[in-house]
């Protein structure tokens, strides 16, 4: 069967652009080899993140790399073939981490980051998912004056971005969470206009059920094999089955370079893991906000499957196994400030984030084939920003006016 467009990868990212292509007229095919919301879109802090208008640049202060070398750190750990593996990526990364560069990059990332609530209370609504959703924001919690200090200023100046906050003392800290224990704060922030999910993965489930609900095609299926032809293009799976259409999405998260190597683009696209565990719910360690450990690096949250601990970057490889270093020792932060007697799983989830040295993601046509397009690198906020970027693919697809300047996020900004 012939598609206007297929669409590889049903993550959040893949999934909402295939739900915008749908929805504007175009006969769509969702591919993956797992279900919507399985891997990446799964596995995070279960926030839709209007507050985050700052990217995370490499370090560059002494200081910071000296904290970073021993390896025992809760917010970033690394393994050396990583290192090797990604280093051009690496280096390009630091390159792209000067104080202009990043002040820069922050201008052209928050022409999408304010428009993640908006876009996905669309998406919400049609798939009836609003459920799902909290609108109460999240608490930043700080365990230095300095570092909350700082925290404050950079609030102050981003609510001219339209980032809303309150700057919350210990004692109302414990009056919106009263089961946790704050005693190794100083005070925090509650961001007030970002959104909590219950399940990210459910929400990804929804939106693709709407997918389907306006006629879009989903398979669950491994696409192993693109190639261009006359008038249009021809996705192969493991199963030897084939689909052709006019136009080709490739949102396959970090396994989008392994998709477009072969089409000759070398992308500097590295994976950042993240691990996170449940525990069980119970009335001594209910909480209504997700709280992020500023100091620490990690998030805690409740979720439909329990209160969810997340951890912060690994640098690894893909196939790398686990290693629960990192979560262990957020683990005895996390247990400080609540109780956590029994986990859900028995062994905790890891998966990996799509990134990109210039801290952007790539959204728009390939600079080698027609009709062909990609969506990936997100970073950390693929879940944040998947519908807003659903809605430029469909514009640019469609060849109408288009939201935000995408020139910024264009796929030949690395060359290849």
């Amino acid at each position: 069967m012939r598609y206007d467009v297929i669409v590889v990868g049903a993550g959040m990212v893949g999934t909402s652009i295939a739900w915008h292509l749908q929805k504007n007229g175009s006969k769509v095919l969702l591919l993956d080899k797992k279900l919507p919301g399985s891997e990446t879109s799964y596995g995070n802090a279960g926030l839709i993140q209007r507050e985050a208008v700052h990217t995370h640049p490499f370090p560059r202060q002494v200081s910071q790399i000296f904290r970073v070398l021993p390896n025992q750190g809760t917010d970033i750990r690394y393994r050396l073939p990583a290192l090797f593996r990604y280093s051009q990526a690496l280096l390009q990364y630091w390159k792209y981490s000067t104080p202009q560069s990043v002040a820069k990059i922050e201008k052209e990332w928050q022409t999408l980051i304010e428009h993640c609530t908006r876009e996905h209370q669309v998406m919400i609504e049609a798939s009836g998912a609003d459920n799902l959703i909290s609108r109460d924001g999240w608490l930043q919690l700080h365990r230095s004056e300095d570092t909350l200090k700082a925290a404050i200023e950079a609030a102050v100046r981003d609510q001219e971005v339209g980032v809303e906050h309150k700057v919350v003392s210990l004692d109302e800290l414990k009056a919106l969470e009263p089961n946790a224990n704050f005693d190794d704060f100083v005070g925090g922030i509650h961001w007030l206009n970002s959104w909590q999910v219950s399940n990210p993965s459910a929400l990804v489930k929804a939106y693709a059920k709407s997918f389907e609900d306006i006629g879009g095609t989903l398979l669950t299926l491994d696409v192993t094999h693109l190639e261009q032809f006359e008038g249009g293009w021809q996705v192969t799976t493991d199963g030897g089955e084939q689909f052709n259409a006019d136009d080709l999405v490739v949102a396959a998260g970090p396994w989008s370079n392994h998709l477009i190597k072969p089409l000759g683009y070398d992308l500097p696209l590295f994976p950042m893991r993240g691990y996170h565990q449940h525990f069980i719910i119970n009335h001594k360690n209910s909480i209504h906000h997700s709280m992020f450990d500023m100091d620490k690096g990690f998030v805690m949250g409740p979720f439909q499957q329990g209160i969810r601990i997340t951890t912060g970057a690994e640098m690894t490889l893909m196939d790398a196994p686990k290693n629960f270093g990192q979560l262990e020792t957020v683990l005895r932060y996390a247990r400080r400030i609540l109780p956590l007697d029994e986990a859900v799983e028995s062994e905790a989830w890891a998966g990996s984030r799509p990134c990109m040295p210039d801290m952007k993601p790539v959204i728009g046509a390939a600079n080698k084939h027609e009709h062909l397009w990609f969506a990936f690198g997100h970073s950390h906020q693929g879940f944040t920003l998947g519908p807003v970027t659903g809605r430029i693919m469909e514009e640019l697809i469609h060849k109408k006016p288009v939201l935000v300047d995408v020139k910024p996020f264009n796929a030949d900004r690395f060359g290849n």
